[in-house]
């Protein structure tokens, strides 16, 4: 593994930090904190995320697609574009 590529253990444990400031959002709701600490926490909620799907998708670019492209080119290049295509929709409402 290059210093690229980062360990499915290392991204889970970047899953369990943001699981807790899941867990520390819902309390500062529960405990009705001022909504400028609560966007605050939410866009550091978002951020870890944000940084953490990059760096999957910096893995599936240097993992998962390097074993794809062996098959065929075109399943790789359609692979890689879904790919990025789940990770930049943004929903807006609900």
């Amino acid at each position: 593994m290059n210093q690229e590529e980062v360990s499915r253990e290392a991204v889970l444990k970047r899953l369990k930090r943001i699981e807790g400031q899941l867990r520390g959002l819902q309390k500062m709701v529960s405990e009705e904190r001022d909504c400028e600490s609560i966007v605050t926490q939410l866009a550091a909620v978002r951020s870890a995320i944000d940084s953490t799907g990059a760096l999957v998708l910096n893995n599936y670019m240097h993992l998962c697609f390097r074993q794809t492209a062996q098959e065929t080119d075109t399943v790789a290049l359609d692979s890689l574009a879904r790919v990025i295509g789940i990770w930049g929709r943004v929903r807006v409402g609900d």
